[in-house]
């Protein structure tokens, strides 16, 4: 199956090119449609943010400086409706604050300007694969039908991998953003494992070099709070100190060993 096609239903992955310089967002989409992906094109915010909320994409390609509304708006709002089709930031904006507001505004990736062609489209072939991953079935024991492959309960807590959206324990509604919900169907992809915390970036943003690792490490600092009874002393949410981590459904309990009685 070409990397162009959904692992789903074989069709052409869908690609929204938001780009006001018309030269550059005919070119984008041309090469894009030349590897064998469908694209659209959104010359302006106020467009752009229509063809969001209306458009079932795969992957949103999202200039910064924009006619109405700006990329990080536009992504941001995107995010608080609960649309979580990953973005890739193209801008000429490339600065370290604008790279971490874009990827705080819930951005997967930022590339800036100007790019060589071949980088463009390898991100968008990394960005594409972690998607048709995350859509795979849950790899966690005892699950049989269709629906559950897409779900995980663990401790009382309850989460829907397709919605990115759970119950937890004490009966609280859970919207996990999109990384956060990588994060945790990365680590329960390896029940039981230790995942180390170059593992988790490298499944979940691909080779690019920000975020650091310490960022995985706030992560699971919030996965904890949402999920974890007493975020202190976790249960499902394992820390391996100077590794990474390990994540289980319901913690080992070692019985107590029988007391000995006294001699009579």
């Amino acid at each position: 199956m070409s990397n162009s096609m959904r692992a789903t239903d074989e069709q052409p992955f869908r690609i929204l090119v938001v780009e006001d310089e018309e030269s550059l967002a005919e070119g984008i989409s041309e090469n894009l449609v030349i590897e064998g992906y469908h694209t659209e094109i959104a010359p302006d915010g106020i467009r752009a943010m229509e063809r969001v909320r209306k458009g079932e994409w795969d992957l949103i390609l999202l200039d910064v400086m924009l006619p109405g509304i700006d990329g990080f708006t536009i992504c941001e709002n995107a995010r608080k409706e609960g649309i979580q089709t990953p973005i890739l930031f193209l801008t000429a904006k490339g600065g370290v604050g604008d790279r971490i507001r874009g990827l705080e505004a819930g951005g997967d990736d930022y590339l800036s300007k100007p790019f060589a062609l071949k980088e463009l489209l390898l991100r968008v072939a990394a960005i594409l694969r972690r998607k048709s991953w995350y859509s795979t079935p849950v790899a966690a024991e005892g699950l049989e039908s269709e629906a559950a492959k897409s779900t995980i309960e663990f401790g009382g807590n309850f989460f829907d991998f397709k919605t990115y959206k759970g119950t937890a324990w004490d009966g609280s509604e859970q919207q996990l953003t999109h990384k956060e919900a990588l994060i945790l169907k990365c680590l329960s992809d390896r029940l039981g494992e230790i995942v180390s915390r170059e593992e988790i970036l490298e499944q979940v943003w691909g080779y690019e070099i920000f975020p650091s690792t310490r960022t995985i490490d706030n992560f699971i600092v919030r996965l904890r709070k949402r999920f974890e009874r007493e975020p202190e002393s976790p249960r499902h949410f394992h820390t391996q100190r100077g590794v990474g981590y390990r994540f289980t459904t319901d913690e080992d309990i070692v019985a107590p060993a029988p007391r000995t009685p006294n001699p009579s």
